[in-house]
């Protein structure tokens, strides 16, 4: 086996990159992250390219070992280079390590599970080092829902015969992850009538009162059984006190475990109806991640990576359906078997706490290492 880094060169690369404060809503952040992040992928060998998505958002990257005229079905290897953490926090929040856990924002989830994808490369970038042809496609935008770089995966995806994901392994258990509830959202709008509130309430239609109907029937969707949830998150309306409220607009984010579940929740918000009379509803709805399912060629794929884990000195288990979404969502429902939650081991994501295990970061990039260069 080549070479691969140790702990402390694995730490303090990952270290390095937790500098870089890079969240969705700062493109220059994201850039600069992209760039560090490009930089190490040639050190591995690897060609690597900027894509641009537009002035709103960072650049994706896209790092490869293919050679020229080289059309095989690959391996793509997805990860991302957004955080949740906005620029400042590391002022406050300084990175730091506790025993075996190394806490920095944006570590877990998953600057320390694209580094080890990265460093697994040592020795592999040059064509046919691998078995299969390696695209490493890494995204800006990730955390609110991979909008400007969804067409750039499913580019990729529609020529790979595998995805890896470097998402980040399950909490305190390590397991990986076959199977992805679907998310989607609701704006829903309610315009009814203005009136006073003393002098003329009977000639007003309060838009407050009957998203109050509306919320209860969108919640009423949740089926537990069936693994359907939906969730009302933020609501707002009215403009004064002494005023029957013209409007009120509310998001809802809802889960699904299929496409079944999908489509039925999809036409269940479709067709709401406004309660009171005189009240106008506005229903924008969308599913923005298809479900990731747990299929016969994932279960194959999943097989062949426990041989790899093993040899690595761990077991890799995998995960009941989680209802958090990402983009293995997106290459799982092109068909593409994938695998996903392969990052580092940890806890903490989205969270100040946010660490990973430093005793396993060795065993995560032998791993890798296998996977990547036998992986057929």
């Amino acid at each position: 086996m080549s070479t691969l880094p140790d702990t402390e060169q694995l730490v303090a690369g990952i270290r390095a990159w937790m500098q870089c404060e890079s969240p969705t809503s700062a493109p220059a952040g994201v850039t600069a992250m992209a760039e560090f992040t490009a930089d190490y992928a040639r050190q591995q060998g690897l060609t690597a390219t900027m894509i641009p998505l537009g002035d709103h958002v960072g650049p994706a990257l896209y790092a490869t070992n293919r050679a020229a005229g080289d059309t095989r079905a690959g391996l793509l290897i997805l990860a991302h280079m957004d955080t949740v953490h906005p620029i400042g926090t590391l002022d406050d929040n300084p990175i730091r390590i506790e025993g075996d856990r190394l806490y920095g924002p944006g570590g877990y989830d998953m600057k320390a599970g694209t580094y080890i994808a990265l460093s697994a490369m040592a020795g592999l970038g040059e064509p046919g080092a691998t078995a299969l042809p390696i695209d490493f496609l890494m995204v800006p935008d990730e955390e609110t829902g991979s909008h400007a770089s969804r067409p750039q995966i499913e580019k990729f995806a529609a020529n790979a015969k595998y995805c890896l994901v470097c998402e980040p392994a399950r909490a305190e258990t390590g397991m990986c992850v076959t199977a992805r509830k679907g998310t989607g959202m609701l704006r829903l709008g309610v315009k009814g009538m203005p009136a006073h509130a003393g002098v003329a309430h009977q000639k007003g239609r309060s838009a407050i009162k009957e998203m109050a109907h509306q919320v209860l029937a969108l919640e009423a969707i949740t089926d537990y059984d069936r693994g359907i949830t939906v969730s009302v998150g933020t609501i707002a309306g009215g403009t004064a006190t002494n005023t029957v409220p013209e409007r009120c607009r509310c998001v809802a984010d809802f889960r699904v475990p299929d496409m079944a579940a999908a489509d039925y929740v999809l036409r269940r918000m479709r067709e709401l109806c406004a309660v009171g009379p005189d009240i106008e509803l506005d229903i924008d709805v969308e599913l923005n991640r298809p479900p990731m399912v747990k299929t016969a060629a994932s279960t194959t794929l999943l097989e062949k990576a426990q041989g790899f884990a093993r040899v690595a000195g761990f077991e890799l288990n995998d995960a009941p359906m989680t209802g958090g979404g990402s983009d293995a969502n997106f290459t799982s429902a092109m068909g593409v078997p994938t695998l996903d939650g392969l990052g580092a081991d940890g806890d903490g994501a989205h969270t100040l706490n946010e660490y990973i295990l430093v005793s396993t970061l060795e065993q995560r990039v032998k791993f890798w290492h296998l996977l990547l260069k036998e992986l057929a």
